[in-house]
């Protein structure tokens, strides 16, 4: 198997390359980043007999499409996707090429779904796999996994935080651009828009993150999930950064006007502040507290079974490039064996089987601490 990986040298892209490179069946991975510098790259991935560096400019479209051509699956690892999925992933289909990315935005998720993209992949017979990191990704996965163990799923809740000691890059971009206006949730069976960054509720992580107050983010699942999860009337998702005073501060520039997109007159020239408050926080005041050094999911599945009320939770901490990449890089080997089928734009509920793929992320050293609940009633 030969993967290009777009977004290659980013946090990310090195989180699925270096799984793939220890895989025998892998080939090569070419790297294809728009800034290819080497001094980047992890030792292991510069140094591997596998790995080629490459330019690419995801705007370039005909250069996508040629070299996508030598490979068996592209991932898009190349955030804010908004911006970059619709482009790769036509790039791809017109390359004949499977597509897999860790789209963490609803809006490019809404566009794969409902544009010719879809139609085309399916024609083509290509598989177009979109939200295949961690949230949307693993959790996805998690609620399927749970799902296929209940006669009837009621309310899904997807919880997620990040230490802004693990945020950098296109990624900030994506945590200020999730809060805006109004986003994507499923609340008593219709899809809703609410505002985003409101709705704060305090919930339990792991160590070392304890208690986190999170809030409405636009992610994909509210539009995803009901799609293969029947019945369900509820799918909130709500995240945060951390330390608490980052999302305070968000929800401050917000109020105040520091994220609009429409541009302003300062001195004589057009100024869009979102692009100022953008490029202000990728650097933290020194002496600030950055949290640590970990991210953390949280999956609430709520559901019956043989007429009992039945709670699966499910909860993970750990590094945020890891957590994102491995799904994405055990995705492209199932694609590579045969086990992912489905055509045309799918999730990863769509068409990963559960089983076979917690098998692959458990045996690379994850971990999920699980809980199942059961409430019945007396019967005599």
């Amino acid at each position: 198997m030969r993967a290009l990986i777009i977004g290659g040298v980013g946090g990310m892209g090195q989180g699925v390359a270096r799984d793939l490179i220890k895989q025998p069946q892998v080939t090569g991975v070419v790297l294809a980043d728009l800034y290819p510098d080497p001094e980047r790259l992890s030792t292991k991935l510069r140094e591997s007999e596998k790995t080629t560096l490459v330019k690419m400019d995801v705007n370039d479209h005909d250069a996508m499409v040629a070299a996508f051509r030598d490979a068996d699956v592209v991932i898009n690892t190349a955030g804010p996707f908004y911006k970059t999925a619709v482009p790769v992933a036509r790039a791809a289909v017109a390359a004949g090429v499977n597509y897999i990315d860790i789209c963490d935005d609803y809006e490019g998720t809404e566009i794969l779904f409902n544009s010719d993209i879809d139609r085309l992949a399916r024609e083509a017979g290509i598989t177009v796999l979109t939200g295949m990191g961690s949230d949307p990704g693993t959790n996805n996965v998690l609620v399927k996994y749970y799902a296929d163990r209940l006669d009837s799923v009621e309310d899904i809740y997807l919880y997620w935080v990040v230490s802004i000691a693990e945020l950098s890059g296109a990624a900030w971009d994506h945590s200020l651009h999730m809060t805006l206006g109004r986003i994507p949730q499923y609340i008593d069976g219709q899809l809703v828009h609410v505002e985003g960054g409101t709705g704060e509720v305090a919930e339990q992580f792991l160590e070392p993150l304890g208690v986190c107050h999170v809030r409405y983010v636009g992610h994909p699942q509210p539009m995803t999930l009901p799609k293969y999860i029947e019945g369900v009337r509820n799918v909130i998702i709500k995240g945060a950064l951390i330390p608490l005073w980052v999302d305070e501060l968000i929800k401050e520039q917000k109020e105040t006007g520091l994220l609009s997109t429409e541009p302003i007159d300062v001195k004589g020239t057009r100024v869009v502040p979102y692009d100022v408050a953008l490029k202000l926080w990728e650097t933290i005041p020194e002496g600030r507290d950055n949290g640590p050094q970990s991210s953390g999911l949280k999956v609430i599945v709520k559901g019956t079974r043989d007429g009992n009320q039945v709670t699966y939770t499910a909860d993970m901490v750990g590094r945020m490039a890891p957590g994102t990449g491995l799904p994405a890089s055990i995705a492209a080997l199932m694609m590579d064996a045969g086990d992912v089928t489905a055509r045309g734009v799918v999730a990863p509920e769509g068409c990963i089987d559960p089983v076979k793929f917690l098998t692959a992320f458990l045996g690379r050293g994850a971990r999920i601490h699980q809980s199942e609940h059961i409430a019945s009633l007396l019967k005599v």
